[in-house]
C-alpha cells in the first residue's frame, strides 16, 4: 500500500543503474555462504566503533548516492552523509578505509546506503545465471527500474548475502547503515502473503542486521531505514527500540509540488521524534536555479521539516542525488 492518492516514488537506490560487476558461481560469497551457510562469516578486519555518534549535534544531513568524492564531504560541513560504498556499485569501486577514516576526521558521520527489500543486478552477489534460473527467493524485477529485483528477505539464503554485504560496509569503517527498500512487506501483501506476516519479518530482519553489525562493531552503530513507516504500525515496540532513526523522502514535497503522503508520514515520524531518534527527510524540491521561487520552497521545506523536529536535505529535483547539494547560507 502506498500513501495517497499517486504511487510513492520509488527510494533512490531503484533509480540509478550502476553498470555492475556480474559475479559466477566460484565468486564470493557464492562458495562460503552456499555452501558455509551457519559459520561466521567475516572476511575483513573488523574496527571497532569505540566513539559514539553525538546524534544530538546532528543538525545537518547529505545524500549522495553517485561518485560521491570524499575529499569534497570532508570539506562540505554537513554533520552526516549518506552514501552508497562504492563510488560506482561494484567491489571495485569500494572506498577505502581510509577514504571513510578522512570523513570521520573532519567530524563528519558516514552512513553506508544498502538495499535489504530488492537485490541489484549490478552487485558482487550478483550470478549470470539469475537471469535464467534464479533462486527460490527472487522474485519479479521492478517494472520501473530495470535490474532491481523483489527478494524474499526472509529466506536465510538472501540474508546471508546481506550479512556479507554488512561485512564490507563495517570493514570500511562505516558508522552506520541506511536501510533501502524497507518497504518491501507491502510488495509482498499485494502478492497475496499477509501483510501482518510479512511487516513482522521484515522487522525481524532489521533487528537482525542490527544485532549483526552492533555484535560487530559495537552497541553505537547506527540503523536508519527509509521509508515504509508504516512498519511502525505492526511494531510491538523492539522496532522502535532498536532502531537510531528512520529516513523518509518526499515527505513535504513530492518533487516541486506539496506532497500527497504528507499527513500519513508526518504521523509516524513524529512518533519517531518523541521517542527521541533522528528524522532525516529528504525533499527532492530544488530546481537547480537560484531565483526567488526555488529559495522560497527550499526554505519552506526547510522550516516544515524543522518545526517537527526533523533533519531536511533539500536535493536536486532530478532525484539522480549525484552531487552535494550545498546552498550556501542555508544548506548545510
Amino acid at each position: 500500500m502506498h500513501f495517497g492518492p499517486a504511487p510513492l516514488p520509488q527510494s533512490r537506490g531503484t533509480q540509478y543503474r550502476y553498470k555492475g560487476l556480474n559475479c559466477n558461481k566460484n565468486c564470493y560469497p557464492y562458495n562460503d555462504y552456499y555452501r558455509n551457510p551457519h559459520r561466521d562469516h567475516t572476511i575483513y578486519t573488523t574496527p571497532k566503533l569505540t566513539k559514539a555518534p553525538q546524534i544530538e549535534s546532528i543538525k545537518s544531513w547529505a545524500y549522495q548516492f553517485q561518485n560521491a568524492d570524499p575529499d569534497e564531504i570532508a570539506n562540505s560541513g554537513f554533520d552526516l552523509v549518506v552514501i552508497d560504498y562504492s563510488r560506482d556499485g561494484t567491489d571495485e569501486g569500494a572506498y577505502s578505509r581510509e577514504d571513510i577514516e578522512k570523513l570521520k576526521n573532519s567530524g563528519i558521520i558516514p552512513i553506508a546506503y544498502i538495499s535489504i527489500g530488492e537485490a541489484e543486478d549490478y552487485r558482487f552477489y550478483w550470478r549470470e545465471e539469475w537471469n535464467e534460473n534464479p533462486p527460490a527467493w527472487l522474485g519479479e524485477e521492478n517494472p520501473e527500474w530495470s535490474g532491481c529485483y523483489a527478494v524474499k528477505y526472509w529466506d536465510e539464503a538472501w540474508k546471508n548475502i546481506i550479512f556479507s554485504y554488512l561485512d564490507r560496509i563495517i570493514a570500511q569503517g562505516f558508522m552506520g547503515v541506511y536501510l533501502d527498500r524497507v518497504d518491501e512487506f507491502e510488495y509482498w501483501a499485494k502478492k497475496g502473503y499477509d501483510e501482518n506476516w510479512t511487516a513482522k519479518r521484515m522487522i525481524e530482519f532489521i533487528l537482525e542486521i542490527a544485532n549483526y553489525t552492533r555484535t560487530k562493531v559495537g552497541p553505537n552503530f547506527m540503523i536508519i531505514p527509509q521509508n515504509g513507516e508504516r512498519l511502525l504500525d505492526y511494531d510491538d515496540g523492539k522496532l522502535l527500540k532498536v532502531v537510531s532513526g528512520w529516513a523518509s523522502e518526499d515527505v513535504f514535497y513530492n518533487g516541486l509540488e506539496p506532497s500527497p503522503w504528507k499527513d500519513e508520514k508526518v504521523s509516524r515520524l513524529d512518533k519517531m521524534v518523541n521517542a527521541g531518534k533522528i528524522v532525516l527527510v529528504v525533499d527532492y524540491v530544488d530546481d537547480g536555479t537560484r531565483n526567488e521561487d526555488n529559495l522560497a520552497r527550499i526554505l519552506d521545506f526547510r522550516r516544515k521539516a524543522l518545526e517537527h523536529g526533523y533533519i531536511p536535505y533539500a536535493a536536486i529535483v532530478d532525484r539522480e542525488l549525484d552531487e552535494l547539494n550545498v546552498i550556501p547560507g542555508i544548506q548545510p
